[in-house]
């Protein structure tokens, strides 16, 4: 009978034992190799198995987490815990007992990760500018929250959409769409433009929508899952509100529809409101208001707009209209990324 080798024994009564002892020998000692051994953390392990293999497996206790030797050194199962990333933390808080850090990307740059697993993660695109001359808001750029991303070990290009530029000089002009945003394949796309009196009347399609301008301009349509619609100018001097991440933009009429409201987000320990809708310009009424969450508010003369807030994403407001070619509108707010993970 063999003698059953240290480490996973097999069992020496079963018949197929008894009849083929060498195999299974050889398969208990291929077991040692790769079976999943706990320790009690990576120095247990690393005493334990000074000269791992490649495919070698096993589980550390500290952690609960399994690891594969690749070769050279131990690695996380893909997916089997939660990412980590070598940037310098904008902020750590925990809640319900979880320790997170986050990043927070303002401007494009890079994120590291060393170890691939799962984050948190907020996209937010740059927001789409209002158009001239009773103009319709622009619409907030799109707001992409996803839970449980996974985050390839690798660097990873960080782009935060710049806003939409105002529309200014003359011809009521309509506004500019917002760029998108994105860290890997997650995106937040670009909120839509203001529709303005010169064609096209109607507000462009974005993450949100931007507002529709006079005469009877449409509001443009916003993505799926990242933003809403704006709203139409239905009638009278005001224009549509451009769409936000939690609603869609208001009508015009005799006033400028008031921009969509953003979404909130605690993925930094408080809760945030971002992407809101531009409001609409009108003619010496009363103008649209600014969507909570960064959309600026509507003019009512020829005096510019007001801007979307700077990385929330938001949409600017559109132009009013005293004389001449009308008022000149703001840029849109700038996006945002945020990645957050467990600690």
């Amino acid at each position: 009978m063999a003698v059953t080798p240290v480490g996973n024994p097999y069992v020496e009564s079963s018949d197929l034992v008894a009849n083929y002892p060498g195999a299974s020998e050889a398969l208990a000692e291929r077991i040692d190799i790769v079976g999943v051994n706990p320790f009690a953390n990576a120095a247990a392990r690393d005493a334990a198995i000074p000269s791992p293999v490649q495919g070698q497996m096993c589980s550390l206790n500290d952690d609960n987490k399994g690891y594969r030797y690749d070769g050279s050194a131990w690695v996380l199962f893909s997916g089997a815990g939660d990412a980590n990333f070598t940037n310098a933390a904008t902020g750590t808080y925990t809640d319900g007992g979880i320790n997170y850090k986050y990043i927070t990307f303002t401007g494009s740059g890079e994120l590291i990760v060393d170890q691939a697993g799962f984050a948190d993660i907020l996209v937010i695109g740059g927001g789409g500018s209002g158009g001239e001359s009773r103009g319709g808001g622009g619409g907030a750029g799109g707001y992409l929250a996803v839970t449980s991303a996974y985050l390839s070990a690798t660097t990873h290009t960080v782009t935060v959409g710049a806003g939409g530029a105002g529309a200014t000089g003359a011809n009521y002009h309509v506004g500019f769409n917002g760029l998108s945003s994105n860290v890997g394949p997650f995106y937040g796309v670009g909120g839509g433009r203001g529709g303005a009196l010169s064609r096209p009347r109607d507000g462009g399609a974005g993450g949100s929508g931007g507002g529709g301008g006079i005469v009877s301009g449409a509001g443009g349509s916003g993505t799926a899952g990242q933003g809403n619609a704006g709203g139409a100018q239905s009638s009278g001097s005001g224009g549509g509100g451009g769409g936000g991440a939690n609603a869609a933009g208001a009508n015009g009429g005799a006033a400028g529809g008031n921009g969509g409201a953003g979404e909130s987000s605690g993925i930094t320990g408080s809760s945030v409101t971002r992407a809101g809708g531009g409001g609409g310009g009108n003619h010496g009424g009363t103008a649209g208001t600014g969507g909570t969450g960064g959309g600026g508010a509507g003019s009512t003369s020829n005096a510019l707009s007001t801007a979307g807030t700077v990385n929330t994403g938001g949409g600017s407001g559109g132009g009013g209209y005293t004389s001449g070619v009308g008022g000149s509108t703001a840029a849109g707010g700038s996006g945002l990324v945020i990645i957050r993970v467990v600690v």
